[in-house]
C-alpha cells in the first residue's frame, strides 16, 4: 500500500520546484529553510545582488496557490524592508493526479499547478 506524504513532504515537493525556478532565472542561494511554517523558504541575492526573501506554500488543489494571508504578508514585508529585501511569493497547488479528493501517494503521479514566482510590492497598502 502507498504511503500518503505528509504535509512536510508536500512543503518540501513544492520547495524543490520552486527552487529549480529560482535557478533557472539566475538566483543564487544564499541560505535556505525547508521548515514548516518557517519563513523565508529562501533567501537568495541576483546579479545585481539585491536581496530577495522567497515564500513558498503548498496548497492542496482545488484551493487557489496564489492566495496568500494578506495581513502577515505586511508584516513580512516590513521585516524585509528592514533588511533591504524584496519579497518573493511562490504557491504551489499539488493533488492525486488520479483523483483530487485523495492524498498524493509517495512515488505516484500528482498534479502541479505553480503560475510563477509573484513579485509582493512593499510599497502598496
Amino acid at each position: 500500500m502507498s504511503k500518503p506524504l505528509t504535509e512536510q513532504e508536500l512543503h518540501n515537493l513544492a520547495m524543490n520546484h520552486v527552487g529549480k525556478d529560482l535557478e533557472e532565472r539566475g538566483f543564487e542561494f544564499v541560505a535556505i529553510n525547508s521548515k514548516l511554517k518557517k519563513h523565508p523558504q529562501f533567501v537568495c541575492i541576483d546579479k545585481n545582488s539585491q536581496y530577495f526573501f522567497v515564500l513558498v506554500k503548498a496548497v492542496l488543489l482545488p484551493d487557489n496557490p496564489s492566495n496568500y494571508d494578506v495581513v502577515w504578508m505586511e508584516t513580512f514585508k516590513n521585516h524585509a524592508r528592514e533588511k533591504d529585501a524584496k519579497v518573493l511569493y511562490a504557491g504551489v497547488g499539488l493533488a492525486n493526479a488520479e483523483d483530487e479528493k485523495l492524498p498524493i501517494y509517495l512515488n505516484e503521479d500528482y498534479v502541479l499547478e505553480y503560475e510563477g514566482i509573484q513579485i509582493i510590492e512593499d510599497n502598496l497598502n
